[in-house]
């Protein structure tokens, strides 16, 4: 059943001759430039700047963009838009090592963003088709998490919400339900316009069409309001008081390290400094202390004086601190480390990071790769990931770790919860990205996992901006950029799990569904108009 409105309809441009109007050139290129502009939309929904909300009008143009092409356009127009997205999101890839890695990276990501369009070009015909189309959007950032070399989830929409209304979906869900929520309701408000337009030019307003554009936008911003319980900060098992200390580095770039033991010295020096605000009753008495991801690039298993200027500032403030350092093992590959060390006992507990970053701490394809940049010779052994997943028990509290690059990847923050984790923390060096956006996308993954999972996030950093994150995604300490200085605060720790931490890869895994369904329904209808074409050529097929 429709409405009825009684305005006419218009009727189509056509030449003198009856024939079509033909196209200006300029027309040609609207798809394209509105393919780019959708991605740049999308890269500026990304922190620094608080504003989450250009995703909704990305999506929403690149509905328009991609609604009704074939499928080769829809990839063609779905590398535009990824390239729109990738090149200014992932331009800190080449501070220090130029343009080449930096296009490469953002040129193979874009590749992801292409085959999703090329889906939601095939999805978009169909009946609720923005549920289809977004549902395509996270498989295909569930396979950019995965591949090549272990994934690169840099970028997923949800960590560009961490701001945003749709925020605590991520209880419910995870990273893939609250991207689906925002890629959604952009479809959703582009199908509302669509249903307007039709509605003026015919009169009618079909209520299936209409229906299907409502829901689109109101299931994700009714979900967003019904998850709002599930983002608590209650202190649950208590409270407790962390140190992030960050050191800062000598210089900046790729070199920040050729002066390693200053790099140690620099956090030693700011904990040393923090015990003595402690006795002058300046700073309260933390519980423990968390130095960032390479604080000490000295192995202090091999070198004894690194293990004595840990060892001092240690036992300076009296409480067990995690030390971020590079293990140098006499065989074999490097191990980016994390050494959980006592004031009395020295170490007693490591975690090796599990996924090393490629091209950064491991080099794949090395003599192919050297062709292209001679900066990976810089990585001269590789790094290799540990296997265990990372929980220390510092004075009671069981505290999760992720090393930086981790945190981007739902199940290595996932596991640490499941283990037991009352509170979590992500040790990070960004100090060969430079004053970069790089160190503000990264807090803005910890703080969309401390709601995701309900847990307190410690972001202690070398260089970049160290944090301190509440349960519910607030910042309630952070440092600036290439500053020494320390953290201290009180947080609460929380042991409950979270309908995302529950479920773990099932969300994702339903919305992958959905959009095979979606693709499969579409080849389905795309193969048997081909044969009602061929039977109506010919009767006696």
């Amino acid at each position: 059943m429709s409405a009825t409105i009684s305005t006419p309809a218009p009727t189509p441009a056509s030449g003198t001759d009856g024939s079509p109007a033909p196209v200006s050139p300029l027309r040609r290129f609207v798809r394209p430039a509105t393919a780019l502009l959708s991605g740049l939309l999308l890269f500026l929904s990304f922190p620094p700047r608080p504003l989450w909300w250009l995703a909704l009008p990305a999506f929403a143009l690149l509905g328009w963009t991609l609604r009704g092409r074939r499928l080769r356009a829809g990839f063609g127009l779905g590398y535009l838009a990824g390239l729109g997205f990738m090149l200014p999101l992932l331009v800190w890839t080449g501070a220090e090592v130029g343009p080449v890695p930096w296009v490469a990276l953002a040129s193979i990501e874009a590749l992801f963003v292409a085959a999703a369009g090329l889906g939601i070009a095939a999805v978009s015909r169909l009946p609720w088709w923005p549920f289809f189309a977004a549902g395509v959007w996270i498989l295909a950032e569930a396979a950019r998490a995965r591949v090549p070399f272990g994934g690169f989830p840099w970028g997923k929409i949800a960590f560009g919400q961490a701001d945003g209304v749709f925020l605590s979906l991520a209880a419910v869900g995870g990273t893939p339900v609250l991207g689906f929520a925002v890629a959604l309701c952009g479809f959703g408000l582009y199908e509302a316009y669509r249903q307007f337009r039709a509605a003026r030019a015919t009169g009618t307003v079909p209520r299936g069409p209409l229906a299907v554009a409502a829901l689109s936008v109101l299931l994700p911003v009714t979900g967003a309001v019904a998850a709002l319980p599930l983002v608590d900060d209650s202190a649950e098992d208590g409270t407790a008081t962390v140190a992030a200390v960050q050191g800062n580095v000598p210089r900046l770039g790729l070199d920040f390290n050729s002066q390693r033991r200053a790099v140690l010295d620099n956090h030693a020096a700011r904990t040393h400094e923090l015990a003595e605000a402690v006795k002058a009753g300046r700073e309260p008495q933390p519980d423990f202390v968390l130095w960032p991801e390479n604080s000490s690039d000295i192995d202090p298993y091999a070198n004894p004086d690194a293990a004595d200027v840990i060892d001092g500032a240690v036992q300076a403030i009296g409480v067990p601190t995690v030390i971020g350092a590079v293990i140098s093992p006499p065989t074999g590959k490097l191990r980016n480390t994390l050494i959980e060390w006592d004031p009395e006992r020295g170490p007693v507990a490591t975690y090796d990071k599990r996924h090393v970053q490629p091209f950064g701490e491991y080099i794949p394809m090395r003599s192919i790769v050297r062709l292209f940049n001679s900066n990976v010779d810089r990585v001269s052994r590789d790094f290799g990931p540990g296997s265990k997943v990372g929980v220390f028990d510092l004075a009671g509290t069981k505290v999760g770790l992720a090393t930086c690059y981790e945190a981007a990847f739902d199940w290595a923050v996932r596991d640490t919860v499941t283990h037991g984790a009352q509170l979590i923390t992500v040790p990070s060096n960004n100090a060969t990205f430079g004053r970069s956006e790089m160190t503000y996308q990264q807090l803005a993954m910890s703080r969309v996992r401390a709601v995701e999972h309900s847990r307190s996030v410690v972001v202690p950093v070398t260089s970049g901006v160290s944090a301190v994150i509440r349960p519910d995604g607030e910042i309630v300490a952070q440092t600036k950029m290439f500053t020494p200085d320390v953290l201290v605060e009180e947080v609460p720790l929380r042991s409950s799990l979270t309908p995302a931490t529950r479920m773990g890869t099932l969300p994702e895994a339903l919305l992958v569904a959905l959009a095979a369904a979606g693709l499969g329904w579409s080849a389905f209808r795309s193969v048997r108009a081909r044969r009602r074409a061929r039977t109506a050529d010919d009767p006696m097929i």
